[in-house]
């Protein structure tokens, strides 16, 4: 925990109108360190978002700062026009000197955004219309984006979805053992190995290379208060080029399984089809006519290949100790590719059902 004088001194970094108050742990994120800061000038209270970059996963955070910006401008000169624009894409905040990040007297990384009144996260779909409105503002995302003129942006985690590497780093943690936990685990590891067609089935399907989120939980879309329309997709640590497939394959990992990610009861963790429709609908609805017949096709296997491939990433981390993933419990990590290998048997029950539903929407 960072401690409040230093956080001040943060916030005072950033081009930000009034005096500083207080900053408070905001948010249920895995990675970075998130605070809500308010300013008070006169009777008005502002807030901003203050992150600390976890440059330990994001080794190159003034690469991962760049894409922001170019994605950011892009985004926010397509909607232009749209009388909510600040509500719908997030506002970096520079820095005094001009800059979207700022270096602390300790090294830290740091970045602030805006605050986005009247809206919130989730960290569950309760109901069908969220689902929906969280999936077609990601497909929107992902369309507005289609046309970002090049350079490339940067791969601010290469390889982030090359499931053959994936799978040779949990080898390369299985031999190790470095925690000693590989007995625990000896089942979870065996259904992996056993899965690696299943995680592998995209890898030379030659789909078209777009500009993706790369981490589309549920949580990363605010709804709004008042309508619970999707407004804003944030945590944009992960945009990078990639496939269009494996957006979708995370929106339903996150958002058809009502159980928690770590949840223990295992009976819990099933697909839910009714979820599964508005996922797909919302998203298609999002994307409109940009992706190909051949991507739209490959949807339901991203589904697969994804829920296969983070199992594989929570059981990695496991078997490392604990050393991507925050962790507030023991086996938390092994919980969670737990319900990762039962939500991708519950999809494989229902997948001649998914078909159908794609290709009579399609």
């Amino acid at each position: 925990m960072i401690d409040g004088q230093s956080l001040a001194a943060v916030a005072h970094a950033f081009e930000v109108e009034g005096i500083f108050q207080d900053a408070k742990p905001y948010g249920s994120g895995h990675i970075h360190d998130t605070y809500c800061a308010t300013f008070c000038s006169g009777a008005r209270q502002d807030r901003i978002i203050l992150q600390r970059i976890n440059t330990a996963i994001f080794t190159n955070p003034i690469a991962v700062m760049e894409n922001i910006e170019r994605v950011t401008e892009h985004l926010r000169s397509k909607l232009a026009d749209a009388a909510d624009v600040n509500r719908r894409v997030l506002g970096l905040i520079p820095t005094l000197d001009g800059r979207s990040w700022h270096v602390d007297a300790e090294g830290r990384h740091w970045r602030a955004y805006r605050f986005i009144e009247g809206a919130r996260t989730y960290d569950a779909a309760g109901l069908p219309q969220q689902a929906l409105e969280a999936a077609k503002a990601f497909g929107e995302f992902q369309r507005l984006l289609a046309d970002l003129p090049a350079p490339r942006l940067h791969e601010s985690i290469p390889d982030f979805h090359n499931t053959a590497k994936r799978f040779a780093a949990l080898e390369r943690a299985i031999a190790a053992d470095t925690a000693g936990r590989a007995a625990e685990a000896s089942a979870e590891i065996a259904l992996a190995v056993s899965q690696r067609l299943v995680a592998t089935a995209l890898v030379n399907a030659e789909l078209p290379e777009r500009v993706t989120h790369y981490d589309t939980k549920f949580n990363n879309v605010l709804l709004d208060d008042e309508s619970g329309i999707g407004i804003c997709v944030i945590d944009l640590d992960t945009v990078m080029p990639g496939l269009a497939t494996y957006d979708f394959g995370d929106m339903v990992r996150t958002m058809t399984c009502p159980a928690a990610e770590d949840e223990r009861d295992l009976s819990r963790v099933t697909l839910n089809f009714e979820l599964f429709e508005a996922v797909l609908r919302g998203y298609l609805e999002g994307v409109g006519s940009f992706l190909t017949a051949q991507e739209r096709g490959s949807l339901v296997i991203g589904a697969k290949v994804i829920v296969c491939e983070q199992g594989i990433r929570f059981l990695t981390d496991f078997l490392a100790g604990d050393t991507y993933y925050k962790v507030s419990r023991p086996s938390q990590n092994l919980d969670r590719c737990r319900t990762q290998f039962k939500l991708l048997e519950s999809i494989e029950q229902q997948e001649d059902a998914m078909m159908q539903l794609l290709k009579s929407l399609i």
